[in-house]
């Protein structure tokens, strides 16, 4: 916008004058608004949202200075510049003007060229003025943004410090109580995948890769494996692939120095180097992106870590536990994950087995819950009934030991401390799932039944069975909430519970 253009209101109550400002203006480029009164000029303010106003002082009804005090009170027109044109030459009536919100204070009869100076000068601050406070705004704006950037990096700095502390070297007092003993047992499965713990003892270097169901106890058995080798006493550090942010994955694992980027305000270390002389677990292997793959393929080959921003490589010592519920060699087969890190990753193999294929072991682990829980509760462990063994047995626990820990757990509280029944279990009623694997295929939609009522109980009952019967997942699952779940199984238990009140 060029100096001398823009839209200026001209207010006063003499036509002469209106038209000689008007004929003085209009030739240098500027748009001229005329208003005859106060109240006009205040109408065509708001409608036509001058840059700058020249306004009469001696007017009828509502002077230049009321006018002027109600643009100054509306924010709509609160930062229009007002010159004040009035013949009144004393002081006090100048230092009303300026009292009243005006910026100038021309006195008539005026020069044309200093009307023109005092309008080009007020009409370039104005706009200085605007561009600045744009600019100011625009730069709070990007403060906040970076602000909030700070912060969220803190936070996570925090909680990288946080997750430090909690990965500490175990003392010996846990590794007594995740040793190979900790596998409870005395199925032929179970047994053997002790003796592959004891095989590994002495290969402390050789990696192993853990596969299973979900909830079949992946972990402890990486657990086992590291306190049962000669890494005993240095740390165990599990890491969980999924959760895993994408923009800190590289610092998560092989660390950062100082300065590496915005919020990175001390050194730190990463996983591979909190777990130098000991094991790192990494779970859920199988949804590594491929960019990590690589990163992490390269370390298992030299063994050496570079930190983000470092310059030079560390050298660490560290054995790598890893374990999946995925059929990595179909994700291999479609690309999703490297052939050579798989190779790497599975020089030795661990198969945990299903819950289901080791039934004989569920009373034992039912009784060996109830004492872990007794004892944190500050109990006396309860007698496990005849009728909730029965039922337990009855029960394929699609969810595994994860869910026979959960079932155990609701079982001691339902039962408040006193001999555990079969209806403090929350089983569906005896009736056993079916004994194929949960994950074996999915449903297609032709399976579906046409009837919705029908379909909806199929598929809450799979989501049950994928969760290990924990409603709340179950419900994310399906994505409703989890009182649509409740109702449903509700509504499942009435009509049984009518058939027994009929009996009765």
């Amino acid at each position: 916008m060029s100096p001398t253009s823009g839209k200026i209101l001209v207010v006063d109550d003499v036509p002469q004058n209106l038209a000689l400002l008007t004929a003085a203006l209009e030739p240098e480029g500027y748009e001229i608004l005329a208003a005859s009164s106060g109240l006009a000029a205040i109408k065509v303010a708001n409608r036509a949202a001058p840059e700058l106003i020249l306004l009469d002082i001696l007017m009828p009804e509502v002077d230049g200075l009321e006018t002027c005090r109600r643009l100054k009170a509306d924010p709509a027109t609160r930062e229009i510049p007002v010159i004040f044109l009035s013949a009144r030459t004393e002081l006090t009536s100048v230092v009303d003007g300026f009292r009243a919100g005006g910026v100038d204070y021309v006195v008539k009869p005026f020069q044309t060229d200093e009307v023109l100076s005092r309008v080009a000068t007020h009409l370039r601050l104005n706009r200085l003025t605007r561009e600045l406070r744009e600019k100011n705004q625009a730069l709070e704006t990007r403060t906040a943004e970076l602000t909030a950037e700070m912060q969220r990096r803190k936070q996570a700095e925090l909680a990288l410090e946080r997750a430090d502390e909690q990965l500490a070297v175990m003392s010996g007092r846990e590794a007594e109580r995740w040793n190979v003993a900790g596998l409870v047992g005395a199925s032929p499965h179970i047994r053997k995948v002790v003796e592959e713990i004891r095989r590994l003892h002495a290969f402390a270097r050789t990696s192993v890769l853990i596969t299973g169901e979900s909830g079949t106890g992946k972990e402890l058995v990486a657990r086992a494996i590291h306190f049962d080798s000669q890494r005993a006493q240095g740390p165990f550090i599990p890491v969980n692939c999924v959760a895993i942010p994408g923009e800190l994955a590289e610092s998560l694992l092989f660390g950062h120095v100082r300065g590496a980027f915005t919020g990175a305000l001390t050194d730190r270390k990463g996983y591979f180097e909190l777990a130098d002389g000991g094991t790192l677990f990494l779970d859920e292997i199988g949804d590594m992106p491929v960019s990590l793959q690589v990163k992490l393929l390269r370390v298992l080959e030299d063994g050496r870590i570079t930190p983000v921003g470092a310059t030079h490589a560390r050298q660490v010592d560290v054995r790598i536990v890893a374990a999946t519920n995925a059929d990595l060699d179909a994700r291999v087969a479609a690309g999703t994950f490297r052939q050579d890190l798989f190779f790497r990753l599975a020089r030795y193999r661990v198969h945990t087995p299903a819950l289901r294929e080791r039934s004989e072991d569920v009373p034992l682990l039912a009784r060996h819950f109830l004492g872990v829980f007794a004892r944190e509760m500050g109990l006396r462990p309860p007698l496990l009934t005849p009728g909730a063994e029965r039922a337990l047995s009855q029960h394929a626990f699609p969810g595994n030991v994860r869910e026979l820990k959960n079932v155990m757990e609701r079982a001691l509280i339902e039962s408040g401390g006193g001999s555990i029944e079969a209806a403090h279990l929350g089983l569906p009623g005896g009736r056993r799932v079916s004994d194929s694997p949960v994950r074996s295929r999915p449903l297609a939609v032709e399976e579906l039944p046409l009837n919705l009522a029908a379909a909806e109980d199929l598929l809450i009952q799979r989501a049950l069975q994928e969760t290990g019967g924990n409603i709340a997942d179950a419900a994310r699952l399906l994505g409703v909430h989890r009182t649509r779940i409740y109702r449903k199984l509700a509504l499942e238990e009435q009509p049984a519970a009518a058939g027994r009140e009929g009996s009765a």
